[in-house]
């Protein structure tokens, strides 16, 4: 199922003095200041509450695919996709605002940069599978889906010993044989995305054109120098704190 994005509205304005340019090297007086104001933040993240049990698998007994979570706590999930992006200093705001963000990798893409991926993760980032290739996977036999994804398992648990358990088709094109060849790759849920937060502009697939509890948000991968991926994100923040929402571990919640 291809999603197609509608716009979402215009950014707000950036904070206050006190806090300091996003990307800026961080100097005397920057580091003297709260992590929230050091990245951007008008106040500090509200911390995720404790999750519920995880969404009923559904009766075919395959993973279920996702575009949010159905949770009464007003959180959202922020998913990275792909892998090209591989800036050292998005690695200090996950580490400074104890950010839980979900790295669905393509082998592909990521090529000789695992080793990024593995400072993310040691603070505190997950790990999850995007495919080896970035094919678009609905249509082809299981034997392609299945070497896409077990492909990919295979090359994550090489590189961190990890076997992840979520799953995101590139393009969010999928079939039945997708679910059973993600299945018998051991994955549990099929992640797509409600919202999408590309340069400054935050799009929805379905739905009213706001963030809402349970929304899980794709945050893209792109060749532009700017914005980087650490003021997207800090964009983005911003959206979701005035929405009167927080960020949440989305592997806590499937």
């Amino acid at each position: 199922m291809l999603l197609v994005l509608l716009t979402g509205c215009a950014l707000p304005d950036a904070p206050p003095s006190r806090s300091v340019e996003v990307g800026a090297a961080p100097g005397p007086a920057a580091s003297q200041l709260p992590p929230h104001q050091r990245w951007g933040l008008p106040s500090p993240l509200s911390p995720a509450p404790s999750p519920p049990r995880h969404p009923t698998r559904p009766a075919d007994g395959l993973p279920p695919v996702l575009d949010h979570v159905p949770t009464p706590h007003k959180v959202v999930f922020l998913t990275y996709d792909d892998g090209a992006e591989k800036d050292p200093r998005f690695v200090d705001m996950v580490r400074e605002l104890r950010l839980p963000v979900s790295m669905f990798l393509t082998d592909s893409v990521v090529g000789p940069g695992y080793g990024h991926f593995a400072r993310l993760r040691s603070v505190g980032a997950s790990i999850q599978n995007h495919t080896l290739d970035h094919a678009a996977l609905r249509g082809l036999p299981y034997a392609g889906q299945r070497a896409e994804i077990c492909g990919q398992q295979h090359k994550l648990r090489t590189r961190f010993g990890i076997r992840p358990h979520l799953f995101r088709p590139p393009y969010g094109t999928y079939d039945t044989t997708t679910r059973r060849a993600a299945a018998d790759c051991g994955i549990r849920a099929i992640v797509l995305w409600r919202a999408t937060m590309n340069a400054d502009d935050l799009t929805f697939t379905k739905g009213p054109a706001q963030l809402r509890p349970g929304d899980i948000i794709s945050i893209p991968s792109t060749e532009a120098p700017k914005p980087m991926l650490r003021e997207r994100t800090t964009h983005l923040l911003r959206r979701v704190q005035e929405a009167g929402l927080t960020v949440g571990r989305l592997e806590d919640y499937l």
